[in-house]
């Protein structure tokens, strides 16, 4: 239980990435008042949570019902976080947790960031959607696995409202040096989890036999 938590709790936080969404988030409302930033906080973080909780409640059973296999699940969902930690410990422009060219352009002319592109895709993009799934779907045999892993969501949703709404703050506090260590550092967790979900993935699938 403890380790699911954990688990969770660090993958989530890998893949939502609240420290870069909050340092987005200042560098798209410069101009903004306080009290405006707030109500776009708290509302972009309630939807990415309603979209997240559905794909880690229902996300599994749904791709069970079209013959996606947990083995082919987890190897997928491995696949693509470890893409995603890979572009976060190389910190590669434009990678896959960061805006396209087309997509920056949008949300500097959008007066209302919050549905674009705070809670999708910065928030709720297809890395946490993923981990979602997955998470859920390897903590579906433990007692209350799938309860585990939607408390952690919670938690790091929670934690991301919070450094949302200190966002202009914590933008001058941390500087870009010490958001790309910590980048860095949750990448190569990301990493180690991913390439598990993948060894777990072929090893369940039975395309190795075991000995």
């Amino acid at each position: 239980m403890l380790e699911t938590a954990l688990k969770s709790l660090t993958t989530f936080f890998a893949t939502i990435g609240p420290i870069e969404a909050a340092v987005l988030f200042a560098t798209l409302t410069p101009k903004m008042a306080r009290a405006e930033r707030q109500a776009i906080a708290v509302r972009a973080t309630l939807i990415a949570s309603a979209i997240l909780a559905f794909f880690t409640l229902l996300g599994g059973p749904i791709l069970n019902q079209l013959g996606v296999s947990i083995a082919a699940l987890q190897t997928a969902g491995g696949v693509i976080l470890l893409v995603i930690a890979l572009d976060m410990i190389f910190a590669r422009p434009g990678g896959a947790i960061k805006l396209t060219p087309p997509e920056g352009a949008e949300a500097q002319s959008r007066e209302d960031v919050a549905v674009f592109p705070l809670a999708t895709p910065l928030l709720a993009g297809p890395g946490a959607m993923s981990a979602g799934i997955l998470l859920a779907a390897n903590a579906s045999n433990e007692p209350f696995g799938v309860l585990v892993v939607t408390g952690a969501l919670a938690c790091i949703m929670i934690v991301t409202l919070a450094l949302l709404l200190i966002a202009q703050e914590l933008n001058r506090l941390l500087g870009i040096t010490a958001q790309r260590v910590l980048i860095r550092v949750f990448g190569i967790l990301l990493a180690a989890i991913a390439v598990q979900a993948v060894f777990n993935g072929i090893q369940a699938s039975g395309l190795i036999p075991s000995h």
